[in-house]
């Protein structure tokens, strides 16, 4: 096993006053050459923008785009024709493709709102641009895993391409948990959303991550009552 260590603490920095965002890999004004990206997991920003703000159109192409809100709600308009607002317990995903345009703000006037946005590279290049969005009940992921993205159509998740999964839990105080890989060679970044978990021999704290290789199933242990994201992703 091959473990990769980023504390909250650790993350990039950018504070531009209607937006504060943490960047666990390299981006925008923080790069770290040590940092670039985790197999093919590329960003994983932790954003939060204040009421009625947010990022105006900008182009992406061949990139697997997934948001999900913590907290709040965020508007989404791309060149597709898709209008929409994204709310706590769904996630979205986008599929840019051969390219496209889009935009992200803060849908509520009075409060804010907090989001992962998360990259990762494409299987296939250039595909038709695509966009999804589904609720995920936050009772379906207590003290077990939530599959929200892969790879598989038609099976209640959100598909995405490339050889990647997506999973929440919502684990209580002293629960434990196993994930097994579902992808020989794939890696696994455990993200710490709320609270504190052990696993792999090691302590993690709210917005903490570890990057696991070569492995077929990890052990997750809540010391108090916490929440996690799970990203699977081949490492070439």
């Amino acid at each position: 096993m091959k473990k990769t260590i980023h504390k909250a603490n650790s993350r990039g920095l950018a504070n531009h006053g209607w937006l504060l965002s943490r960047h666990t890999f390299s981006f925008a004004g923080y790069h770290d050459p040590e940092r670039i990206r985790f197999g093919l997991l590329r960003v994983l920003n932790d954003d939060i923008v204040a009421p009625g703000m947010g990022f105006g159109e900008h182009p992406h192409d061949n990139m697997e785009i997934v948001s999900i809100p913590l907290k709040g709600e965020l508007a989404h308009k791309d060149s597709e024709g898709h209008e929409k607002v994204i709310y706590t317990n769904d996630v979205q995903i986008m599929s840019a493709g051969s390219g496209l345009t889009h935009s992200e703000y803060n849908h509520s006037k009075e409060n804010e709102v907090n989001f992962l946005q998360i990259w990762v590279f494409p299987k296939e290049r250039n595909i038709k641009p695509r966009y999804d969005q589904k609720t995920f009940s936050p009772e379906k992921r207590k003290n077990i895993i939530q599959t929200v993205v892969s790879p598989e159509k038609n099976n209640g998740t959100l598909w995405i391409n490339q050889d990647a999964y997506f999973s929440l839990s919502k684990l209580d105080a002293g629960k434990e948990l196993t994930y097994n890989i579902e992808r020989n060679g794939n890696g696994l970044y455990v993200f710490v959303i709320e609270g504190e978990i052990e696993t792999s021999g090691e302590k993690l704290s709210k917005r903490d991550a570890i990057g696991l290789e070569d492995i077929e199933n990890v052990d997750i242990k809540a010391v108090s009552g916490s929440e996690i994201l799970l990203i699977e992703v081949p490492m070439q």
